[in-house]
């Protein structure tokens, strides 16, 4: 397969890369996370009618077993169902690993501004007291030379 040419990315493709450079990823996992959801309820009601008889119940098993809850009391039982359901699972900590690690690195990446910015109001403080010290000095040193002359 070739790959795409700059500038022919699909819009999706597009909108996630400036969603990740801006740091607001939560709602395409959301969003990534709900269609999953819908889509998985859709399989295991077509595959595992007898389990799962109505889209309500499969979906609800999907957003159980997405979030790594497991309540158990909705639960596949044929070998295709646990096929599909081992599938979800290992999407659902996926997701959530992915989600934790953007929750994460944005209070990381806050923390930093927030120092930089006191670093930088500091580093600004110590500049203005080092200026007026070589002011003082400077009018001493005149006066200094005006004895000396």
């Amino acid at each position: 397969m070739e790959p795409r040419p700059k500038g022919r990315n699909s819009r999706l493709e597009r909108s996630i890369a400036r969603a990740v450079r801006r740091r607001r990823i939560f709602p395409y996992l959301a969003g990534a996370t709900f269609v999953l959801a819908l889509l998985a309820g859709l399989v295991m009601t077509i595959i595992d009618e007898k389990d799962f008889p109505n889209f309500g119940l499969a979906v609800w098993w999907a957003i159980v077993t997405l979030a790594t809850v497991g309540y158990g009391d909705v639960v596949p039982t044929t070998v295709l169902g646990r096929i599909v359901g081992s599938a979800v699972i290992i999407l659902g900590v996926t997701f959530l690993a992915f989600l934790t690690a953007t929750v994460t690195s944005y209070f990381v990446s806050s923390d930093q501004k927030q120092a930089k910015e006191r670093e930088l109001a500091d580093r600004e403080a110590a500049d203005e007291e080092l200026h007026e010290l070589l002011k003082r000095l400077e009018k001493r040193l005149s006066a200094i030379e005006s004895k000396l002359d």
